[in-house]
């Protein structure tokens, strides 16, 4: 069932989402060559900790993955792209890094994906980072009233399409609210002018995610972590965002 916010209701996820686009900030800030996953994931606990949010992650236990999770953040590098296990590894130079957050603040959640590198830069991540910012960007634009759910997954894949980029459709995006999922399902890949009409109040985490090389995905051994089958570098951008009478909101944006 698809639940619309109030306008307090959206407020208060903002504040949340104001939270989460912070504590992006400050892991981006620390994530150099050299620095391990484990300390980003601690870092991340210690922000959310020091705010008196709630992960969402911790113990989600889905029918995919193996176990509840038991961390906090998503850290995926390289070839992984999402649900990626913090885990003993120091970044090197030029690592593709996708952080993956969902917080609840006084019971309204906000989910979001950042993708950086670390170091120094190929050119070809940077396009490929670019290509899901644009996505993202294009997904929101067409996030207004009146418009339908498939002219924001059609929007998605219209720039995907523009860079050469395949799109897996297994996973999406979401509505969101008082849980990290909820109705909708957002896909990233879709026609214009099909599925539900949007309405203002109706919250979505959208997050258009591509491999360089492939659609296709394998997972690792532990069950979460998700990488492009061929072995090619991936990228992943997520905003939180509310439908208005006007333009969308983005509840997740840095300051």
């Amino acid at each position: 069932m698809v639940e619309l916010k109030t306008p307090e209701e959206v407020s208060a996820m903002g504040v949340t989402g104001a939270f989460i686009a912070e504590l992006l900030d400050d892991l981006a800030s620390r994530a150099r060559p050299g620095v391990n996953l484990l300390d980003l994931e601690m870092r991340a606990r210690e922000l959310i900790d020091r705010r008196g949010a709630v992960s969402c992650y911790w113990d989600y236990a889905p029918d995919f993955g193996r176990g509840p999770f038991r961390n906090v953040i998503c850290l995926s590098v390289n070839d992984a792209v999402l649900h990626g296990l913090p885990h003993d590894y120091a970044l090197r130079d030029g690592d593709v890094l996708t952080m993956d957050l969902a917080v609840s603040i006084d019971g309204w959640v906000a989910d979001s994906a950042r993708t950086i590198v670390v170091g120094r830069a190929r050119a070809e991540d940077l396009r490929l980072i670019a290509a899901t910012e644009e996505a993202l960007a294009a997904g929101i634009a067409a996030a207004r009233p009146g418009n339908r759910l498939g002219d924001i997954s059609a929007a998605i894949d219209t720039v995907a399409d523009a860079y050469g980029y395949r799109i897996n459709t297994q996973f999406g995006g979401h509505g969101l609210g008082r849980t990290m999922h909820e109705d909708p399902h957002v896909a990233n890949r879709g026609r214009a002018g099909r599925g539900m009409k949007l309405r203002p109040g109706l919250t979505l985490a959208l997050e258009p995610w591509f491999a360089a090389g492939t659609d296709q995905i394998v997972y690792d051994p532990d069950g979460w972590t998700i990488r492009s089958a061929d072995g090619s570098r991936t990228s992943h951008s997520e905003h939180t965002i509310a439908v208005t009478e006007g333009r969308p909101l983005i509840l997740t944006a840095a300051g």
